[in-house]
């Protein structure tokens, strides 16, 4: 009763605790932040414009809509997206911006501070999880990372969340013998080391369980293994290289409970893995292609370009080992494991048995033992202590034998990643503390307090002279000594302009979403962290590198209408960036439309097209035209072509420059998309918007030129439209190379994509000339939705395509970041298909705009349009093959397999996705005879 009223006083005690070094390391982050006014870097402004993506995305719920959760998982294709959902949650509470962000890291760090306590409490007792609690606030590796909107910080906490509740549920069958028992056991191995020798029997009952016991005991292991499978369905869902330090201690728990034919814990191990695949699983089954294609480049693509070490070298494999004295610092590193070894030396085999006799005191000789009263203090140890009985020896070893197999198998499979960062192994430092923390808490004596607590109050002089600039050369000079290479003051200095540059971009263009070339890649200056000041004004402007390749540097100048660049040091940038740059400042297409002085000299300067390719002019409802008065009456105005300008003629298969003006109502332009025909004058056989079925022997009558009104730029977010609009598009058009010469005039049509209204639109009497021995016009770029169509038109020739077409998409991708040319292209060929014919060229340009915004469902059905209407063609049967094994439906895509190797059954390629199909099914036999042919044929 005593034992139990002093444990419910001490957990509220140890509570407040926990809390208090919570609140001190909370103080230290925000007094910081508050100081700090520099420039998100690349990748934190990459994560930032993350969990903006999330907010935008949370503010219109749909959970049982499975639409809505493919799109959500479909926002962050390559990285696992908790952090940034729990960050956007916190931003629609908080407000949006960084600071508001990085409150997330308190909920982190609360997080990392429980679960180290508790890991210490488990293993050894709650004075050394109290003390691992407190080195995680003051080590540099963990608290500089606090600082920083890094995925680093909120992995190593969920991590040894992960590990805490395997540590609970591992050992929670590992029951200590009751007091009893222990004093028993503790009086014989005395009477042994005087050398008695003494047979203490027990009775066989004595120690058994009742059934109701052991049913509750059943009970508490199940949910505790539910609570380690829901902690690792998190941590997956933070970041996949948390199993770098998960795997080996789950592996061990398997392999234990295998050798025991310990049934049930196997049971419950597989139940936890399947219990975390419902929470990580949704994400990693729409995203598992993207992982994996992506994964070559983010480790030995990324090693290759910042010259880490190859594995085969010892530097490989030392590389993290070197970085434990800049992550915990010196002192914490040193004092603890001296403290240990000596502890060991001194004591020896008996250190730990001597340290379970501290529950007894010795009276009158070996026989005889008493017992301290439950409250009374000891002097020289912790003050008032629980004087139950300490771990025993085997305990303890059991414990240090867990730690050392996370730890190391932490390190083993984080070196073995050829991609090295010290940031990356960060989540083994917590387990880590918990290690040193065991080592602080083994010296009882004054003596040894006195170490304990200077060395922690020596720990935060170090964190406070690395973060704030306060001891002046002396501070200096002692933490490049004791804590080196972790200085992280506060930036100061003037701020850079970054939401002037958005700023002026939004005041010249307000109706439109703008793209903005960035041309440097500094840690200040670079298209990530644009990117995130224009997602703060509600992803009204997006910031790209563009340039990044000598032969598509004519295409990315005429693709924008903003650049930015800057005088000076230009960053990581390739090499083609300096021809990119000279372009821009030399055409006599761009102007200067602003420049910034920045504080180390050099000028940042915003380039923007003179003739832009989408312009929207507006006039207020009362200077409107009488045509469209009745918008007073809050009716939309139809979409009227006003002007089309085009040269007189043009030879077949080069773009032709075209501009057209179209007017209407803000709701009517922002939502409409215009099917346009250009068809042969004299062609008075077909409807309109209607093309004939494809013929290789006929030449074709007609070209189409459908787009979105403002080529999908119009920015939807504006509020108090009232008045009417003219959306100028100046772009090109491109007929086919073997059209039918002759005069060919526009036909037009108004289709709405959000309620599917559709109208005609007069166009002007005007025709253009196709002749072969005309002399083209210089042409702007192609719009996007006709580039993809052109694209598309190459996937029937199959593998020798489909490099160079996924090459190009990602050039076009860059133009236009919300990817909505993929959308306007689906709907307008789509209602083509739908309503007028089947030609084979839309077909496979609703696929594969279909595949490029991975819509799993669109892809299969429009595929499989396409294998009815190019049914002899083999590579139409592989694609819808492909797409259902990406759904994981391998006996339908065998079926599809079936067709396509019946027409050509020596394509390396179809047997390979024949063999994956085979392994999928778990017909080892037949996947081995695919993929061995496949194997041979790369020798």
């Amino acid at each position: 009763m005593i034992i139990r009223s002093l444990s419910c006083r001490r957990f509220p005690r140890n509570a407040l605790i926990l809390l208090l070094i919570w609140t001190l390391g909370a103080i230290c982050d925000r007094i910081w932040l508050s100081l700090d006014n520099s420039i998100p870097a690349w990748d934190q402004a990459d994560y930032l414009t993350g969990t903006l993506n999330y907010l935008q995305a949370l503010q219109n719920l749909d959970l049982g809509n499975y639409e809505w959760w493919q799109s959500l998982w479909l926002l962050s294709s390559k990285i696992p997206p908790l952090t940034y959902i729990v960050a956007g949650l916190f931003q629609s509470i908080f407000g949006v911006g960084q600071e508001q962000a990085m409150l997330v890291m308190l909920l982190f760090s609360g997080i990392l501070i429980a679960s180290v306590y508790g890991l210490g409490k488990i293993l050894f007792n709650s004075t050394v999880g109290l003390w691992a609690a407190a080195l995680c606030q003051v080590l540099p590796g963990l608290y500089l990372l606090r600082l920083e909107f890094l995925l680093d910080y909120p992995l190593a906490a969920i991590v040894t969340f992960s590990f805490f509740c395997l540590t609970l549920w591992h050992f929670a069958g590992e029951r200590e013998p009751p007091e009893e028992l222990q004093r028993d056991l503790l009086f014989q191995q005395t009477l042994e080391s005087k050398g008695k020798h003494q047979k203490i029997d027990y009775p066989a009952k004595m120690y058994s369980p009742s059934p109701r016991l052991s049913w509750l005991n059943l009970c508490k292991s199940s949910l505790l293994a539910v609570l380690f499978g829901i902690s690792l369905g998190l941590a997956l869902l933070v970041k996949q290289t948390s199993l770098f330090f998960l795997l080996t201690p789950i592996a061990w728990v398997g392999i234990i409970a295998l050798r025991q034919l310990r049934w049930l814990k196997l049971l419950q191990l597989f139940g936890s893995f399947w219990v975390s695949s419902w929470i990580f699983g949704g994400w990693y089954r729409t995203n598992w292609l993207t992982i994996l294609t992506s994964g070559k480049r983010a480790t030995i693509d990324s090693a290759i370009a910042e010259g880490d070490a190859p594995l085969n070298t010892i530097d490989a494999w030392i590389y993290y080992w070197q970085q434990l004295p800049q992550q915990v610092s010196l002192p914490l590193l040193l004092v603890p494991i001296f403290i240990l070894l000596f502890y060991w030396g001194r004591f020896g085999g008996d250190a730990e048995r001597g340290r379970w006799r501290e529950g007894e005191t010795r009276r009158g000789g070996d026989g005889e033992r008493g017992r301290r009263g439950e409250g009374e203090t000891r002097r020289g140890g912790d003050g008032v202590r629980n004087r139950k009985f300490a771990k025993s020896p085997e305990r303890i070893s059991q414990s240090l034998k867990w730690l050392a197999i996370f730890l190391v198998g932490a390190y083993l499979l984080s070196s073995s990643n050829p991609n090295k960062d010290a940031r990356y192994a960060i989540p083994y430092l917590p387990t880590l503390a918990v290690f040193l923390a065991y080592g602080f808490t083994r010296v009882k004596s004054l003596f040894g307090q006195r170490i304990r607590w200077g060395t922690l109050g020596l720990a935060v002089l170090l964190m406070l002279l690395n973060l704030f600039p306060i001891g002046g050369f002396a501070g200096g000079l002692l933490t490049q000594t004791l804590s080196p290479q972790a200085q992280h003051h506060p930036q100061t200095l003037a701020e850079i302009p970054h939401k002037e540059v958005i700023t002026e971009i939004i005041r010249t263009e307000p109706y439109l979403r703008s793209t903005l070339g960035v041309l440097p890649s500094t840690g200040e200056i670079n298209q990530h962290n644009l990117n995130y000041y224009g997602a703060l004004t509600n992803f009204q402007v997006y910031g790209r590198q563009v340039g990044t390749r000598n032969r598509q540097i004519e295409q990315d100048a005429r693709s924008l209408s903003w650049f930015l660049t800057k005088t000076g040091e230009q960053g990581s940038v390739p090499q083609s960036q300096p021809a990119i740059v000279q372009t821009v400042e030399t055409s006599p297409n761009f102007k200067i439309q602003h420049s910034w002085k920045l504080s180390d000299g050099s000028t940042l300067n915003l380039y923007h097209r003179k003739e832009p390719i989408v312009e929207v002019m507006s006039r207020p409802l009362e200077y409107s035209s009488s045509q469209i008065i009745h918008e007073k009456n809050i009716l939309p105005a139809p979409v009227t072509l006003t002007q089309l300008i085009f040269p007189e003629n043009s030879p077949p298969g080069v773009p032709i420059p075209v501009t057209y003006r179209w007017a209407g109502s803000w709701e009517e332009l922002k939502n409409g998309l215009v099917l346009l025909t250009w068809r042969k004058e004299d062609d008075e056989t077909q409807k309109p918007l209607e093309t004939k079925k494809k013929d290789l022997k006929s030449p074709p009558q007609s070209w189409l030129h459908d787009h979105a009104i403002g080529m999908g730029n119009l920015y939807t977010a504006i509020k108090k439209t009232e008045g009417n609009f003219q959306a100028i598009e100046r772009t090109a058009m491109l007929p086919p190379a073997n059209i039918v010469p002759g005069k060919y005039r526009l036909e037009a049509s108004y289709l709405n994509r959000l309620s599917g209204e559709i109208y005609a639109i007069n166009t002007p009497q005007t025709s253009i000339t196709i002749n072969s021995q005309a002399t083209a016009t210089p042409a702007p770029e192609l719009d996007l939705i006709t580039q993809l169509r052109t694209l598309a038109t190459n996937l029937p020739k199959g593998t020798q395509a489909i490099e160079n077409i996924f090459d190009e998409v990602a050039r076009i991708n860059q133009y236009d970041p919300t990817q909505d040319y993929l959308v306007q292209a689906q709907l307008t060929s789509e209602y083509r298909l739908r309503h007028y014919n089947s030609d084979s060229d839309l077909a496979y340009t609703v696929a594969l705009a279909n595949v490029l915004q991975r819509r799993v469902k669109g892809a299969i059905n429009s595929l499989e349009r396409v294998t009815q209407i190019d049914s002899q063609n083999p590579f139409a049967w592989a694609y819808l093959a492909f797409v259902r094994l990406y759904n994981w439906q391998p006996q339908a895509a065998e079926k599809a397999l079936k067709m396509a190797l019946e027409m050509n059954p020596n394509q390396s390629e179809f047997k390979a996705l024949a063999g994956i199909a085979a392994l999928m099914q778990g017909n080892f036999i037949k996947a081995w005879e695919n993929l061995s042919v496949l194997i041979r044929n790369t020798k």
